[in-house]
């Protein structure tokens, strides 16, 4: 069984899970709790009620009074991590095969027929075969609402920088597309500062000149661009991630062509340690396993981010020390321009 980034899972007890990164343990999966049953939930599928979880802490509280055994100490990660035994999936949900599957029904509603629409868009605009396209998100688990955004999943370095630089044009033309404006932004902002800190004025900043994300036909949309197998470049076990403590860094962006992908990465220099451990040298990146931290910062611009600090053991023996961004809400990734 494999899984990866925009995957779901069901476990047995029919709790509803979010796949996070490419990397996993043999005897499990790397996931967080997205969906339960919940009789007063706003959500329904099968006739049964489910509520959304959305914040990292809500995800944890759930599990560790309910479901104790999805929580579990990766030794790998070093850290405490929600995760899915293999014996314990009942479903896996694919997002390419629920293109397929929604290409092939005559009764969509009208969420499921726009996100048909915006991939047969994507798909004419830059030529991206859908077998390298899914729908993720509520979608994916039948647990939408006529109010849900719309989750488009793309596959492969190639297909995902064809269909980003796709959708700068498509932003730019304002037909079908149009990106987030002043109140989109601000609504967007009241959603995730519950779980992320920072300034209005600097996520809008931030948040509107990204391509990955705005409005088909006047639905929010976002699409995860995500690494195909033969892409990943490392297995379970290859390097070791110990947990140094948590700082906050100012440092350049010298690369950010991993920037748009889930998980995201930026090589930086220059680093600085602003507060928090300081013995971290060489700190050479800034990563985060959360969407919303992609496209945060740009080649040559200098950024602030806050985080948990690791040091990456390779086999090799090579070491260096990285900045983890999005475990806790105080964390963030800030540019401050060239």
């Amino acid at each position: 069984m494999r899984a990866r980034e925009g995957d779901f899972l069901e476990t047995i007890e029919g709790l509803i899970f979010d796949v996070k990164g490419l990397i996993h343990p043999p005897d499990r999966i790397v996931a967080y709790l997205r969906y339960f049953e919940d009789p007063s939930g706003g959500r329904v599928r099968y006739g049964r009620r489910y509520s959304k979880v959305y914040s990292l802490s809500d995800r944890d509280s759930i599990l560790r009074v309910r479901y104790p055994r999805y929580i579990y100490y990766d030794h790998v990660f070093d850290d405490w991590m929600e995760g899915v035994p293999k014996n314990l999936i009942a479903k896996l949900y694919d997002p390419v095969e629920k293109v397929s599957i929604l290409s092939r029904r005559d009764d969509l509603d009208i969420l499921e027929s726009q996100a048909l629409m915006l991939i047969d868009t994507l798909r004419d605009f830059t030529g991206v075969s859908v077998s390298h396209i899914g729908i993720s998100g509520s979608i994916l688990v039948d647990l939408h609402s006529p109010y849900s955004d719309i989750d488009i999943v793309v596959y492969g370095k190639k297909n995902c920088f064809s269909i980003y630089d796709g959708l700068k044009n498509l932003l730019r033309e304002g037909a079908m597309f149009s990106p987030y404006g002043l109140d989109d932004l601000r609504r967007l902002y009241e959603f995730r500062s519950k779980d992320t800190e920072i300034p209005l004025d600097e996520f809008c900043r931030i948040e509107a000149r990204k391509v990955s994300q705005g409005k088909f036909l006047g639905r929010d949309f976002f699409v995860r661009f995500i690494l195909d197998w033969g892409e990943v470049g490392e297995s379970y076990g290859d390097r070791l991630y110990k947990r140094v403590g948590y700082a906050r860094i100012k440092a350049r962006v010298e690369d950010d062509s991993e920037s748009i992908f889930t998980p995201c990465r930026y090589i930086v220099s220059d680093v600085e340690v602003l507060s928090g451990v300081s013995d971290v040298k060489p700190l050479i990146e800034v990563v985060s396993f959360r969407g919303r931290f992609c496209e945060q910062a740009r080649r040559g611009e200098g950024i602030v981010a806050e985080g948990k600090v690791e040091k990456v053991i390779d086999r090799s023996g090579y070491e260096y020390y990285r900045l983890v961004v999005g475990g806790r809400p105080s964390d963030f990734i800030v540019s401050r321009g060239g």
